[in-house]
């Protein structure tokens, strides 16, 4: 079961990924894999940030 504790950790952790992978990418000629890369975690952010809203808004309905 997803909880909001676990979702806001692997948030900060693609937090991290994320300022990581940023600072792989070169300022001219960016690789695609990188890119990918980049794109694939700003996905799964973006998914988990909607769901913990989701989640929030679950609790404060049920109060």
């Amino acid at each position: 079961m997803e909880t909001l504790a676990k979702l806001k950790k692997r948030i900060i952790q693609l937090e991290l990924e994320i300022q990581e992978t940023k600072k792989r990418l070169p300022a001219h000629s960016v690789k695609p894999p990188v890119m990918m890369d980049l794109l694939e975690l700003e996905d799964e952010y973006d998914r988990l940030m909607k769901r913990v809203s989701e989640l929030q808004g679950s609790e404060s309905d049920s109060l």
